[in-house]
Formats: structure tokens, sequence, C-alpha cells
């Protein structure tokens, strides 16, 4: 849907480890020194999602489809990224890219894995990413002033584009994200928006990675990360990557063994993944048959025939009614005739916004 994830953080605290752990493949190489990444990994990720294996129960379907989100690897920025220090720029274009922004943030301290900033401090580490992509949004924004400038004389329309690209590039000095900037629901900034895309107005979400003793007790490198989150209006999902990358090679139920020795209930790249999902905008319908029973990822108030267009283009152009039954309702009443039955399947039209987690049949004119 062409919507993504962007993994970023310092050299070394764990983004590439993080990326194999999420793929399931160690396909992104890992190794004590920055800039191992240069070219950014990307990976197709499933979406935990139970209800499929509740589905699936009743419909004992061939297959089991979850829905995706893209995640790309990003390389380690540093100081001075904005400025091209460490190949920076090629590194920016590529956050540009994706929607989402999981940010990596290291919170423990292991004398044998270099920092290079030489020490721990997250909120530090969490500053210097965060100024350089404000750094780098003054760049692409005093281009753009320039010419709106020009423009102004000569069309009436860019006079309040360049008014507002003003008052922005005044907020930015302030070293302060694009995503606090207070008109951000003016149209003429969210033109700006969709033409420069801003890396700082970016959704982002913190990934502290702790060792084994931090997944059982919160330390203060977490409880500042938090705190840092709550001010900005982000969210924290507290994980150790090492331990996530560990049960890469085992079967799901062993993983749930493996996490529950270690005294934890849920891996911390689900809770990543379902937030990111989240995030993105996206929401699930699902199809249940006996070839398979599938989520199908669609953008949040999406109406049917949109969203019957991903399963194909004739279903949007032939759109007759969506059969829609409601997950809980499909379950309770165990399948679509029992569903039936109950009076639980209701005939929807053009302008019906689909939930998340409705069981769907389309009618549609070939």
């Amino acid at each position: 849907m062409g919507l993504g994830v962007g993994i970023v953080g310092l050299p070394n605290v764990g983004k590439s480890t993080t990326f194999n752990a999420l793929t399931k493949a160690q396909n992104a190489e890992s190794a004590n020194y920055p800039f191992c990444t240069i070219e950014p990994n990307k990976a197709v990720v499933p979406v935990p999602d139970p209800r499929l294996e509740e589905l699936a129960k009743i419909v004992n379907p061939e297959r089991i489809q979850h829905s995706t989100v893209d995640f790309v690897d990003i390389a380690g920025l540093v100081k001075g990224a904005s400025a091209g220090e460490g190949l920076g720029n090629q590194f920016l274009s590529n956050i540009r890219e994706v929607e989402v922004i999981l940010h990596m943030v290291r919170c423990f301290e292991d004398e044998n894995i270099t920092h290079v900033e030489n020490s721990i401090n997250p909120l530090r580490d969490i500053e210097i990413i965060e100024s350089e992509l404000i750094f780098a949004d003054v760049q692409q924004l005093d281009k753009k002033l320039d010419r709106l400038k020009r423009q102004a004389k000569l069309e009436k329309g860019a006079q309040a584009m360049a008014e507002i690209a003003t008052e922005l590039r005044a907020h930015l000095d302030d070293i302060k994200p694009v995503s606090t900037f207070a008109r951000r629901d003016d149209e003429n900034f969210q033109a700006l928006d969709k033409e420069l895309r801003f890396l700082s107005n970016k959704t982002i979400i913190y990934g502290a990675n702790v060792d084994e003793a931090g997944l059982l007790e919160e330390n203060s490198f977490v409880k500042a990360v938090k705190e840092h989150a709550k001010a900005v209006g982000a969210d924290v999902v507290v994980l150790c990557a090492k331990v996530e990358e560990e049960m890469i090679g085992l079967e799901e139920d062993e993983a749930e063994e493996f996490l529950k020795e270690l005294g934890i209930e849920e891996s911390g790249l689900k809770q990543i993944i379902r937030l990111a999902f989240d995030k993105l905008g996206l929401a699930s319908y699902f199809t249940a048959g006996v070839k398979e029973v599938r989520a199908w990822t669609i953008e949040k108030g999406w109406k049917a025939p949109k969203a019957a267009a991903v399963i194909h283009n004739d279903f949007e152009k032939g759109f007759i009614r969506a059969e829609v039954i409601g997950y809980n309702d499909f379950i309770a009443f165990k399948g679509e005739a029992g569903s039936k039955e109950a009076g639980k399947m209701r005939l929807e039209g053009k302008e019906y916004i689909v939930q998340d987690g409705d069981v769907m049949h389309f009618r549609f004119n070939v």
C-alpha cells in the first residue's frame, strides 16, 4: 500500500538486530561498528492477529494469510547527518520515503558494545537524531521558501504559502519539530508537507532496547525515554533486541515458552508490529473460506467499494453490495451459516465504512 516504517537510531543501538528478528532471517548484517548497514534493508512483516486463528478453527482453510507491514532498516545516523556526515544525506532521503519512524534507543550498558558517543544517555541520543531531522527539514524549507518569495510577487496564491512557510521556519529555528507546529491543520501547510515530506512531522514510536534484566525491571534509561515520549505524545515499546533475535529459529509454542521462562507475557516485536500497523492508519477486514482465511489491509475510513478493490479492481468497478458479519458474531455463531440464522449478516451499500474485523463477501457485476 506504499506505507512503511523506517527503523532509525544512532549506530549500534540495536536497529539491525531488531530488523533481523522482525524478518525472522539474518538478512541485515549486524556488526559492532558504525555504518555496517549502507543500503536500506526492506522487509514485509506479517501482523500478529489471533483473530485469524480463531476464524480458521471454524472454517478449516487450506492456508491463513495475514495483513503485513513494510519495515525498512535505515543505516545509523550520526551528529551532522543533515550536513552529509556519515553518508547522512542518503540515509535521510530513505527516511523521507516512510510514514512512521521506529526510533531505536539503547537503554542498557555493555562495555563490549561500543557507543558512538562513548556513553549511554538515551535522551541525548534522541536529541541528536531528532535534531538532525529538524536540520534536514530546514534545508528543504529554505529552498522552497526562496521560490515562494519570488512567486509571491507574481502570484496571489503563493503569498499565503510563503507566509506559513516563514512561520514554520521560525518554529524550526527553536529546534522544535514540525509535528509541534501550531498551524498543521492549515491547507497551505498540508500542501507544503505533501510536497516536502517533512521528516520531523512523522509519527514516532520509540523502541527502548534493554538487556534481559531490563525486561523484568524498568531501569532509569527506560523511565527517561517514557517521560520524554509522554511529553511529545509518542508511544514506547520496551524490548530486548538480542532476545528477540535468539527466538528467530523457534516455533511459535517454543517462543512462547522461552518468553514465559524470562517472565515476559508478549514479544516486544509483536507489540511494535501491531502498533506500527495502527499508526500507519491501517485496518484489516477478513474473508473466510475453505481455500483461505485472509486479512485484507485497508486504510481506516475506507468505504466498501474501495476496500473491495484490494481483492480485485473489478470488485470496486462492479460493486453492488457487501455481505458483512462482525468478527465477534462470526465467532459466537460458529461461522457464516450460524450468523445468517441469527440475523447477524448485514447487506451494506457503497457508503458503508468498513470496520476493523469485519468478515466480508462482495457482490459485484462482472
